[in-house]
């Protein structure tokens, strides 16, 4: 019979020896401001694709999510179609989905914040939480993570969109490439099993290697199918494995 493991206990409050608050809020603060200045880059970026001021701005305070954000003037300035890019962008923008359902069990929010909430789940602000020893800790480092780099965040997106012209050649500056930086820079320590690992080295490898000759924004695209390929293979792999073995966990002999 198969070993069962206990679900792991969420304590509604930090232990005795548990990370003080003080700690928490300094690792929150780090991230929000080290994040939420990149929002200038965006700012520039959009600006230089050929967004107006009104539209960076909106997008920023609507979207909320760098790397989408990125995804999409990235396309547009490209010469993408906007649908396209649009599209692109969404996708992207669907692992937020995915840490929500992580986030609700374990932050636990009333029904009335969680609308509010939801806005600010973003790669950061899950990345701090699931740091956290305890519920107390994680809603405190989520909130002044979310709350930090949103006010940072849209902030900077203005000041880049108002000075684009003074810069002048935004794509010379390579600020474009700020944004998926700080995506990678926080995706890496999460990528801890060879599982996760192939499937971004290939997502990596169908996006740059279709980018010359797909339309801006679908390469993005593209890249997804690099998760239902590797579970594919894996699924491939362990079939003959499993048939090798007979209901009482003994390898079949070979004739």
């Amino acid at each position: 019979m198969a070993e069962r493991t206990a679900p792991p206990v969420i304590r509604d409050s930090a232990p005795p020896q548990g990370k003080p608050d003080a700690a928490v809020v300094r690792d929150a603060l780090g991230v929000g401001v080290a994040v939420g200045l990149s929002g200038f880059a965006f700012g520039v970026t959009s600006a230089g694709s050929g967004l107006s001021v009104l539209q960076t701005c909106v997008l920023s305070l609507l979207v909320f999510t760098g790397a989408s954000q990125f995804a999409l003037v990235g396309a547009l300035a490209a010469g993408g179609n906007p649908f396209t890019a649009a599209a692109g962008a969404f996708f992207l923008g669907t692992r937020n989905a995915f840490y929500g359902l992580r986030l609700s069990q374990l932050l636990a929010v009333p029904k009335a914040v969680r609308p509010f909430a939801a806005h600010w789940v973003i790669d950061e602000t899950t990345a701090v939480a699931l740091a956290q020893p305890s519920r107390r800790a994680a809603r405190l480092g989520f909130t002044v993570t979310g709350l930090t780099l949103y006010v940072l965040w849209n902030a900077t997106t203005l000041l880049g969109a108002l000075g684009a012209e003074a810069i002048g050649d935004t794509a010379a500056w390579g600020l474009d490439a700020a944004g998926p930086a700080v995506f990678l820079a926080l995706l890496a320590p999460m990528l801890k099993s060879a599982t996760e690992r192939t499937t971004a080295g290939i997502a990596v490898l169908l996006g740059l290697g279709l980018l010359p000759v797909l339309p801006a924004g679908v390469p993005v695209l593209a890249a997804a199918l690099a998760a239902p390929l590797v579970l594919w293979f894996q699924g491939r792999r362990m079939g003959p494995a499993a048939g090798a073995a007979d209901p009482s966990g003994r390898e079949k002999e070979t004739r």
